[in-house]
């Protein structure tokens, strides 16, 4: 969205939001205008001390404040700049909020003007204690090959589109002269929508995107490795007419998997991504990551 359009301009949130989908959302939520204020405790935020870059991107513009919230003028500095807030956000679990004195209940009786967002590792509230991380959110929900690593932060991430989709409807509600309420966002949740794909059968290994249609692969060419993403009828006869495929193509063929790959593997990506450009191809060359195999 374009900076000039700011359509939480006027609209002040508050985080207590540490580590990494409550500081994306702050962000977003600041380059549309919002008034954006952090506390965060005596030992500061995790990110701070393990990725200071990341910290310093996601905090730009933000007014971090250091406070210890278990003191009496540390949760005093807190209420009086709620007093003048529209939001709350916070990703602590239910339980430390309210030994905070700042469950929902509470923040209703002392703030009746205030919102909140709050990040949780589930929204169910049988689980909303449960401890947990990215890593095991998208684990439990079949994101993660055993042996290895997710590639990125999945649910971290769409859970802050979450936090942010969140935010711009109590600023709707605001603005509609609605009650303040309570939204939460579960990670968990958030990784089980992105795993969704999976569940209908699309990327499982087999499924159309999970390597059945040999137009829709992650190809090695001559010196390293392509994308290709051939699906539409379109994309495919073109495909199929510079591989020398017979038409109809079946592309779930072992035959055609095969000769498709041995056209890429025939090419430079250089001339792969040139033919790509001429013929108005859907096809990337990937960039290689650090451990990623070479052609």
């Amino acid at each position: 969205m374009p900076t000039r359009h700011r359509p939480l301009a006027g609209f002040r949130i508050v985080s207590l939001a540490l580590n990494i989908p409550g500081p994306v959302a702050l962000a977003t939520c600041r380059r549309w205008g919002a008034r954006c204020d952090k506390f965060e405790p005596p030992v500061g935020d995790p990110v701070r001390h393990w990725a200071a870059g990341v910290y310093a991107e996601l905090h730009r513009g933000v007014r971090v404040r250091t406070v210890d919230l278990k003191s009496a003028a540390g949760a005093a500095a807190l209420h009086r700049v709620l007093d003048e807030a529209d939001l709350l956000l916070t990703a602590f679990r239910p339980q430390a909020l309210a030994r905070l004195g700042l469950s929902w209940r509470a923040l209703r009786v002392r703030h009746p003007a205030l919102s909140m967002v709050a990040i949780q590792g589930a929204a169910a509230p049988a689980r909303a204690n449960e401890a947990g991380h990215d890593l095991t959110y998208q684990a439990e929900h079949g994101l993660v090959a055993p042996g290895g690593l997710p590639r990125t932060l999945v649910a971290d991430m769409a859970g802050a589109e979450a936090v942010q989709q969140a935010v711009l409807l109590a600023a709707l509600d605001k603005a509609q002269g609605q009650v303040p309420q309570r939204r939460v966002v579960g990670l968990s949740e958030a990784a089980e929508r992105m795993a969704a794909p999976q569940r209908w059968g699309l990327t499982r290994p087999g499924g159309l995107l999970g390597g059945g249609h040999a137009g829709y692969q992650v190809l090695r060419a001559q010196d390293g490795w392509v994308a290709l993403a051939a699906l539409e009828p379109h994309f495919g006869q073109r495909v199929a007419a510079l591989v020398g495929l017979a038409a109809p193509t079946n592309w779930g063929a072992a035959d055609t998997h095969a000769a498709v790959a041995a056209w890429v593997a025939g090419h430079s990506t250089a001339a792969l991504s040139a033919l790509a450009a001429r013929h108005d191809l859907p096809l990337v060359v990937c960039p290689l990551g650090e451990g990623d195999p070479a052609a």
